[in-house]
């Protein structure tokens, strides 16, 4: 790992998968194809479902997962991906506690774009962490700020009874 941020991050992934109901799913979780795929390399293949560019299916799969008693670990390399899973997230995995039975627990990670050493665009650099905010009612939001957030806020996201988006700042992959 090239930063006490990345290596807590891949330790965090670690502690999670030493859970038997974690699964871990997103783009580029079996495959080499993002900055976060590094983070897990303590993760078992057996744990990981890679899938296609398809966000909202992703989301949905992730409340499937969480309805049938597993916790996904949910994985948008950017916020701007994570956009195009509001639907799922907003109405199904935050609301559901509001009007069922249902309490779904999921965690979500989702990364702020780097834009060092090279700036992707415009699409690959938003940081929607506070209007999301404002949109839940029942899923927590977490940044994490310094390598010394990340172990301690994913350990809390596993032992919370409810959904968590974890914030990570992909610029301090690198620092």
């Amino acid at each position: 790992m090239s930063s006490d941020y990345a290596a807590a991050l891949a330790e965090a992934m670690g502690l999670l998968a030493a859970d038997p109901r974690t699964v871990f799913l997103g783009q580029a979780v079996a495959y080499p194809g993002t900055a976060m795929y590094g983070t897990l390399s303590k993760v078992p293949a057996e744990k990981r479902i890679e899938l296609p560019v398809a966000e909202e299916l992703q989301m949905g799969m992730t409340v499937g997962l969480a309805l049938a008693g597993q916790v996904p670990v949910s994985i948008y390399p950017r916020w701007n991906f994570l956009l195009l899973a509001m639907n799922q997230l907003v109405n199904h995995l935050d609301r559901l506690p509001l009007y069922s039975r249902y309490r779904p627990k999921a965690i979500i990670r989702v990364g702020i774009g780097s834009e060092r050493p090279m700036h992707p665009g415009p699409q690959h650099v938003g940081d929607f962490t506070e209007q999301v905010f404002g949109m839940l009612k029942t899923v927590n939001v977490v940044r994490l700020g310094t390598a010394a957030d990340v172990i301690p806020e994913y350990e809390a996201a596993l032992m919370r009874d409810q959904p968590t988006i974890l914030v990570e700042t992909m610029d301090l992959y690198n620092a």
